[in-house]
């Protein structure tokens, strides 16, 4: 019996589940329980480095530092990170198992409950509660059979649920109910009630429904959470949404590709009050052309040689070309890093099918892709324009990369020198992950730019008083005395 055990369900993608695990893990870190995030299977691009070398999803990080622990594999057993539209890479306990299409995955799910088990047993024996994040909807028919991401694992280790829906898309009663309705009995059963999330307006227009809804379903609304303006919260796979910054002492733009990673990188940015960061598609542009910026970031890839493809697809290389010749600048993270050189090789076909890419030769460096992945947390100084600032960050990657020795690095970790910097100082590139969450290393990179910024902004600090601020919000909005009385009286049913 998994008594001290509660999942977070949702009605759909970005329904609230990563957040409202994350204020549930502070909230308990405040009453002093020893709390540990759970989320058994994970689909996402987005990912971090734990400290034996292991990686997991970017969400169970957030919520680690929400409940105040180290990271661990164990607080997402499975991370599938896609490589194309049929094909993922399937991480195992924070290490690379296999590349599965769909199908083969699907029969492999039986040996990856293993794992999920194992690891929950595990935060069991050390962990006083454990808050469960499950994926996307557990209502997917074509999913059912062998689940181990929701209901499937909600009824492997017999934990209740909550299930979360978004009232801000609109049909928040029908996604409840048609969502319990596609659940079997036993997983009815499993339901102990409702969170209704991003509500906007007086709640007594929604109360007459909230009666029919614990009428219909004979499930309690444990509460209706706001929609909370300006929260800051690293995203677990989609790509924030970023107003324009009027007056913007720096403007920045991130070419979006289909495999792009790690999109995390520039929260530090977007948040920045300073700071125009906008993620640029393809679809949105006319006739394909790139905003003018004083900056062009390319972002990691968990396909590089597609992604580098489909930059030249857009005719972006081109247009890059131009806002280097009228004085801007341009800088690569890890997959982007690769694509600032002359070629990158993948003789094993790593991330896709094996062959050879053109570059965008900006910086002359070459990359060949290898089986053995690093996964690392480092600590340098990271050096820009005969400035250099303390930075701290992670490298997932499977590219080693060679570069002309004349080439200045521009990250020095423990005396091992990493990155490049053109000579005319206007292309850069390195590995490092996270290298801009601080806020001196966000003021040499405008520097760099030509730009000044007067305000100083500490991301780690704004991702903490978002924490608190959601933890406060369930707080406040959410019958948490009745959903103890229930985690309590679960076992003895």
């Amino acid at each position: 019996m998994s008594n001290n055990t509660l999942m977070v369900q949702g009605t759909t993608s970005d329904a609230g589940k990563s957040t409202l695990v994350a204020a549930l893990c502070r909230i308990y870190a405040r009453q002093g329980v020893k709390v540990a995030p759970f989320k058994p299977q994970n689909m996402a691009l987005n990912s971090a480095v734990t400290p034996d070398g292991g990686e997991i999803g970017r969400a169970q990080a957030v919520q680690a530092q929400a409940a105040n622990v180290p990271l661990s594999v164990d607080f997402n057993p499975v991370l599938l990170k896609p490589q194309s539209d049929k094909n993922a890479q399937v991480i195992i306990h924070g290490k690379v198992f296999s590349s599965m299409d769909a199908q083969n995955y699907h029969d492999y799910k039986k040996i990856a409950l293993d794992a999920v088990i194992s690891s929950h047993q595990r935060l069991q024996e050390n962990y006083q509660r454990i808050v469960v994040e499950g994926a996307g909807s557990p209502a997917e028919i074509n999913l059912r059979a062998g689940d181990i991401a929701n209901m499937g694992f909600a009824e492997q280790v017999d934990c209740p649920v909550i299930i979360i829906a978004d009232i801000d898309k609109g049909g928040v009663f029908a996604h409840l109910v048609g969502t319990l309705a596609l659940l079997s009995e036993s997983e009815q059963a499993r339901v102990v009630g409702f969170v209704i999330n991003r509500f906007r307006g007086d709640i007594k227009l929604l109360e007459p429904g909230l009666e029919w809804l614990e009428q219909h379903t004979g499930k309690p609304v444990f509460g209706v959470l706001p929609y909370i303006h300006g929260l800051h919260i690293a995203a677990e796979d989609a790509v924030a949404v970023q107003q324009q910054v009027t007056d913007a002492k720096l403007k920045v733009i991130v070419p979006v590709t289909p495999r792009m990673s790690n999109h995390n990188d520039f929260d530090a940015l977007r948040v920045h009050p300073q700071i125009d960061l906008q993620f640029i598609y393809a679809s949105q542009l006319q006739q394909t052309e790139l905003p003018a910026a004083d900056l062009i970031i390319l972002a990691g890839s968990k396909n590089t040689r597609d992604d580098l493809a489909f930059i030249k697809a857009q005719g972006w290389d081109s247009q890059i070309n131009r806002h280097l010749r009228y004085g801007g600048k341009v800088f690569g993270i890890c997959g982007g890093y690769q694509m600032l050189g002359t070629l990158i090789n993948d003789p094993l076909g790593i991330e896709g099918e094996s062959g050879v890419s053109q570059g965008l030769a900006l910086l002359p460096i070459s990359t060949e892709l290898a089986r053995d992945k690093t996964l690392t947390n480092q600590q340098g100084m990271l050096s820009l324009n005969g400035k250099s600032v303390a930075v701290s960050g992670y490298e997932i990657h499977v590219g080693q990369t060679q570069k002309d020795e004349s080439l200045a690095a521009i990250v020095n970790i423990n005396g091992q020198l990493q990155g490049a910097v053109s000579d005319d100082q206007q292309v850069a590139g390195c590995y490092l992950h996270g290298l801009f969450d601080s806020a001196q290393a966000v003021e040499l990179l405008a520097n760099w730019c030509h730009s000044e910024l007067s305000e100083h902004v500490e991301f780690s600090q704004v991702q903490e008083r978002a924490i608190d601020t959601l933890a406060d919000v369930c707080q406040q909005h959410l019958d948490l005395t009745k959903l103890e009385q229930i985690m309590n009286n679960w076992s003895n049913r």
